[in-house]
């Protein structure tokens, strides 16, 4: 039997040619995945071990120059753990943001991942941290390095004039050196500018004052010790730990970060072996449906029904075998594909070598196999049952009534319980979302068992418009396509998975990106955000100069801080009042909002109804520096994402905070946005390339730009299932083709010609198709209501959007897939030579 299973594996070779895509397709997914995560987590392991292999202790604090409860390590200290016994050298390091503007003035670098730090020279006048293949270090002010990609995006050389911003005005400094570096902020695509240590000081901290320290130690000497010996001479704030521990905890982060990252990509690869699960199960019911003679002689001349099932999935399994370790080596191709694009992107790997480990080799071929066996195994059960005495006709078994019955009756229930799941999970609100995930996968097997019941009414509906339109072609493409409905079914649900999943995140990210969008301009009334590209805080400074910039009508910031009132802390902001109100759509719900300029505050609705305030209470609160005062309640409004629950003159939170944190300052211009009074806006604001300066259409993309970008990450990597989905359709056509040899030769012997022959192939393939994407897209709209549902509490004035353009295309696109899909099978029908397509048996 295992003979018989090789020669009909070759016999076949075409006929499995759409099962080995869609397995190999499949396989690549997983294999390419797992060695593309495998690959990035050793070279970022191996650099982060790289970078703390001459670290014996790495002392660390979170000072900053806004904090004062946080002083950070001084120089006395720094001298204290430099006499050691044991130690080699300890470096002190100070670090921020810095932004480096290239010739045009634009930033260099993606903002959040600019960084500025001390160059800290020893003995030899070298740092160990840092190669300079240019130049050398910064030694006084006015001098920076740069690293080399920096460098090089600005075509900057040493000797050249360097316009720099940190969180302050830009300044203007001389390129001292050019070096390359193993920071991961640059390997983010960022930048890194050092300054002499003074300097960094004075940017970053305070001068005599580090954030931490980094200790190597002398031949010899032992990590623990002197990590016992560094310990005592920190402050409470400061933590110690071995470089070995600070590699290991890094490692552990890449290792949890890439398994996120690990975990979605194998989604995305199980939905599209799951979709290449019908098109083998087609493939290999079809084939047992020609080899029905076949196996019957089997089972005549003595193979038990054991032996015949075993036969059909040997078959399987050397298809899946075969496909495997194909698609192994196209996942190894793509994995390093990925690697360079990211690259290409912006993103810098650090280098190592491809990581194919036994788990990825183990899965790739293990999941290939397993699919296709699974897939083959109601198949192979089928062809078990088969007679010896259907040997003496054509006719193979068919399905009875009771199994129809049987059939549709379990995909009813299923599908009735999955959608009293989704509807139970939407009522639940955001608790749901677990309760519709279930469901959703309940009621999508329901509706693939259903799908052949639901094929025969669906299609009946569109063929007297074929039969109109296309005459005897549409009339025998519609009947084609339900004369087997359970094939019919498993070739249109491949394509409804799919359909399924992008109708449903279509819906829901339109929906939400019109509801961000609605937000944004119900709330904002400025025409203009200034913020840090690195999502610091503002200088006062920035402020200052836009007050007094001829340009700009009103203009308020966004200061950040918090305020307690009996032990609650609640978040407030600083504003300039009788401004906010004309860069804000602030609904009043009573009270005055003209009550800031006197000093008291206003407070959101929802706050003000949960702690029993309004319009007169007095509260008495603590501010940031632990002072005490009493603020009176003027106004209560209505809460909306862009205003903290509590609004207070600006002028009382600067007397509580040494350095205010202005997260973004909204202003007006005379005459609103345009050109002109953007560039007196940065013109303003000393050119300064850190500083974003975003109009209000800036804003909204901002604010949906993410939700575009997912859908569109979405909808690229659902491709691969639509794909395999398209090899059904193809598979199906072929084979069906195949079996139809003497029946299209009839009807070529009684005056159908070939371009008819072409039409009925090509027609029975769109609505097969066009039959699924109905399917997929009803039930995808579905579960997005269900989803946005579950969102709709978190987002003011959510509403339902259903992308009826969006659903439009996808249903265009799936009658042109089967136009597609027809090309070879309509092709090779309308080739038959009708003589010895009527003597086929």
């Amino acid at each position: 039997m295992f003979r018989t299973a090789l020669r009909n594996v070759l016999a076949h070779k075409a006929r499995l040619l759409m099962t080995v895509l869609a397995v190999m397709l499949g396989v690549a997914f997983v294999s390419g995945t797992l060695v593309f995560t495998d690959t990035l987590g050793n070279a970022f392991r191996n650099q982060s071990a790289k970078s703390y292999d001459d670290v014996a202790v790495a002392v660390t604090t979170h000072a900053d120059r806004r904090d004062e409860k946080t002083s950070g390590i001084d120089a006395a200290t720094l001298k204290k753990i430099r006499s050691l016994d044991g130690v080699a050298t300890a470096t002190g390091r100070v670090s921020g943001f810095a932004g480096v503007a290239d010739p045009g003035g634009k930033l260099i670098g993606n903002g959040w991942s600019n960084t500025g730090g001390n160059f800290s020279p020893g003995t030899n006048g070298k740092d160990a941290s840092y190669t300079f293949v240019d130049g050398t270090g910064p030694v006084g002010d006015g001098r920076i390095a740069l690293d080399k990609e920096t460098a090089k995006k600005g075509a900057y050389e040493v000797g050249d004039r360097v316009r720099v911003a940190t969180n302050g005005p830009v300044k203007e400094y001389a390129l001292s050196g050019i070096f390359t570096t193993e920071d991961g902020a640059v390997n983010a695509g960022g930048s890194l500018v050092l300054f002499d240590t003074q300097v960094a000081q004075q940017l970053y901290l305070k001068p005599g004052w580090f954030q931490d320290v980094t200790v190597t130690a002398a031949a010899g000497s032992s990590d623990r010790k002197l990590l016992d010996a560094v310990e005592p001479l920190l402050p409470k704030d400061a933590t110690a730990r071995t470089g070995k521990a600070l590699a290991d905890e890094q490692a552990k982060q890449i290792e949890d970060g890439l398994g996120n990252l690990n975990t979605m990509l194998l989604a995305f690869a199980a939905i599209a072996l799951f979709v290449g699960i019908f098109l083998i199960a087609n493939t290999f019911t079809m084939l047992v449906a020609q080899r029905t003679k076949e196996l019957a002689l089997l089972r005549a001349v003595g193979a038990s029904r054991r032996q015949v099932k075993r036969s059909v999935l040997l078959e399987a399994a050397v298809v899946g075998a075969l496909a495997s370790v194909i698609g192994f080596l196209l996942g190894i191709g793509l994995a390093t594909g990925l690697r360079s694009a990211m690259s290409l992107i912006g993103g810098k790997i650090p280098a190592g070598p491809l990581v194919i480990s036994p788990v990825a080799v183990g899965a790739a071929l293990g999941v290939g196999v397993l699919i296709t066996v699974l897939a083959a195994w109601l198949p192979a059960r089928r062809a078990a049952k088969i007679a010896p005495v259907a040997a003496m006709s054509s006719v193979h078994a068919v399905a009875t009534t009771k199994s129809l019955v049987v059939r549709n009756s379990i995909g009813g229930v299923l599908t009735l319980l999955g959608a009293a799941g989704i509807v139970a999970g939407a009522a639940a609100g955001s608790d749901g979302r677990t309760i519709i995930g279930a469901g959703a996968f309940v009621a999508l097997i329901g509706v693939i068992v259903l799908i052949p019941l639901l094929s025969r009414p669906v299609i009946a509906l569109v063929r007297p418009l074929l039969q109109k339109l296309f005459g005897v072609s549409g009339k025998l493409a519609a009947q084609n396509a339900v004369r087997n409905p359970r094939r019919t079914g498993a070739t249109a649900s491949a394509l409804a998975i799919g359909l399924t999943l992008v109708t449903g995140i279509s819906v829901l990210g339109v929906t939400l990106g019109q509801a961000v969008d609605r937000m944004t301009t119900d709330n904002i009334k400025a025409d203009y955000m200034i913020s840090m590209a690195s999502g610091d805080s503002l200088d006062e400074s920035a402020l200052t100069a836009l007050e007094k910039s001829d340009a700009v009508s009103a203009v308020s910031p966004q200061q950040a801080a918090s305020i307690r009132v009996e032990g609650t802390y609640h978040a407030a902001s600083g504003v300039t009042p009788g401004d906010v109100q004309k860069v804000f759509s602030v609904k009043t719900v009573s009270g005055s909002l003209d009550s800031l300029a006197d000093g008291e505050i206003a407070v959101g609705d929802k706050t003000a109804k949960s702690n029993g305030w309004k319009p007169g209470t007095s509260l008495p609160v603590t501010y940031d520096d632990d002072k005490k005062g009493t603020l009176k309640v003027g106004a209560v409004y209505e809460e909306n994402e862009f205003l903290s629950p509590v609004l207070m003159p600006k002028n009382i939170l600067d007397a509580h905070q040494s350095r205010p944190d202005i997260r973004e300052i909204w202003l007006k211009t005379d005459g609103g946005a345009s050109k002109a009074n953007e560039q007196a806006v940065v013109d303003a604001l000393g050119d300064n390339p850190a500083m974003s300066v975003m109009d209000r259409q800036d804003i909204r993309d901002m604010f949906g730009g993410f939700i575009s970008t997912a859908l569109n990450i979405m909808y690229g990597l659902l491709a691969m299932a639509l794909i395999i989905a398209v090899l059904g359709v193809i598979n199906t056509l072929a084979m069906s083709v195949f079996e139809r040899q003497q029946e299209i030769g009839m009807l070529r012997a009684i005056g159908l010609d070939r371009r008819k022959v072409k039409r009925m192939i090509r027609l029975e393939a769109v609505v097969i198709s066009v039959f699924g994407a109905v399917i997929g897209v009803a039930l995808g709209t579905f579960l997005g209501w269900a989803i946005g549902r579950t969102l709709a509490s978190a987002i003011p004035g959510y509403a339902l959007v259903i992308p009826w353009d969006r659903i439009a295309v996808f249903l265009v696109l799936a009658a042109l897939v089967g136009v597609l899909a027809s090309l070879w099978p309509a092709r090779s029908a309308a080739k038959l030579n009708m003589l010895t397509a009527i003597k086929t048996e």
